[in-house]
């Protein structure tokens, strides 16, 4: 059995009490620890993490790799993978909280657009008593009488409490716009539900597309995360073509971030530490080459334009230059001669 040192208890410390991170701020983590750098040391950082997993199996746990869907940042967590009554006893949660994140997990899955959101009066108003499974028959035959009272009582105030706190604890979010979305929790914790449930997965990543961009065919069903989309801009140069029915997409992708995409895929590994990217090695070039040829001027003209000013100009420069030395010795000549003239006057 691997035994874990402090460096992995100091890695699994932090996520006990600050919840998911981010990738930059895990990676700083491991680097502090072992001083290695996990994007030049990538196979040591993956036989870290195997070593604290095969630990964590032991005890039902997993530390979890994911995308937060929402701006598709790399997160790590730590995650159950058992889901029975023994677990739901670790839940700070009562019974109507739990109803209604629930029914706003399932109100966020069944949006056809893929906005990955809903709004605050959506979630709000969530029938709680559609989330209980036991006595379905009864309920339809005695009315509301079957539901629990604690979710008949569970007043709009409290509502409001429970999304705050889920928001809090990370299992939702609010979006810029005001809505609420999956937060990174959910999407560490229920990936495999979410594949379960039927949502249609990414066609580059294969993972569930619960916030992505959706087919403009309307008879199409495929989606893609909008994360995975810039990738494939950048790798297809402006022309997407729906893999299904083959519409061609209209995407509208900053410069500046297919460029940082492509610089992140380009990143060295372990295999190639001082490898620099394509895109990089370019831009040093062009800036050497202005550099040389304007002297250091930072409103110089560019390479090409110089070549075209001494090629088109260094014979007509030359002949000037004769012609006004010809016709300065004729001036000074000429003056010279006025003046031994006067003199001798």
């Amino acid at each position: 059995m691997a035994v874990l040192n402090w460096k992995h208890h100091t890695l699994l410390q932090a996520l006990m009490t600050r919840g998911p991170l981010k990738e930059n701020e895990f990676h700083k983590i491991f680097s502090a620890v072992t001083g290695k750098n996990p994007r030049s040391y990538e196979r040591d950082f993956n036989d870290f993490l195997l070593k604290i997993n095969k630990e964590l199996s032991y005890v039902q746990m997993e530390l979890r790799r994911c995308r937060n869907q929402n701006d598709g940042e790399v997160c790590y967590g730590l995650v159950n993978n058992v889901s029975d009554d023994q677990s739901k006893l670790g839940t700070k949660y009562s019974v109507p909280q739990i109803a209604l994140y629930k029914g706003v997990i399932e109100a966020i899955m069944q949006d056809a657009t893929a906005q990955g959101c809903i709004s605050t009066f959506t979630a709000l108003n969530t029938r709680l008593e559609n989330q209980v499974h036991s006595g379905t028959e009864s309920q339809s035959q005695g009315g509301s009488s079957q539901v629990p009272p604690a979710l008949r009582n569970f007043s709009m105030s409290q509502k409001e409490k429970t999304l705050d706190e889920l928001v809090c604890d990370k299992w939702l979010c609010h979006t810029p716009d005001g809505d609420i979305g999956l937060g990174v929790k959910s999407y560490l914790d229920l990936r495999s539900w979410f594949h379960n449930s039927g949502i249609p997965s990414c066609e580059v990543c294969n993972e569930a597309a619960i916030k992505a961009k959706v087919c403009q065919n309307e008879g199409c069903m495929l989606r893609i995360h909008h994360y995975c989309l810039k990738k494939k801009f950048s790798q297809s140069r402006g022309k997407i073509i729906c893999p299904s029915c083959s519409t061609q997409w209209e995407c509208q992708i900053p410069k500046s971030e297919v460029e940082a995409l492509e610089d992140e895929l380009n990143e060295p590994t372990e295999s190639q530490p001082l490898a620099v990217s394509k895109r990089r090695k370019l831009k040093a070039n062009r800036n050497a080459d202005a550099d040389t040829a304007g002297c250091g001027s930072s409103q110089g003209p560019s390479v090409p334009e110089l070549r075209r000013v001494t090629r088109s100009s260094a014979r007509p420069r030359k002949m000037g230059r004769k012609k006004n030395k010809q016709k300065e010795i004729k001036s000074s000549s000429s003056s010279t001669t006025k003046a031994l003239s006067e003199h001798s006057e």
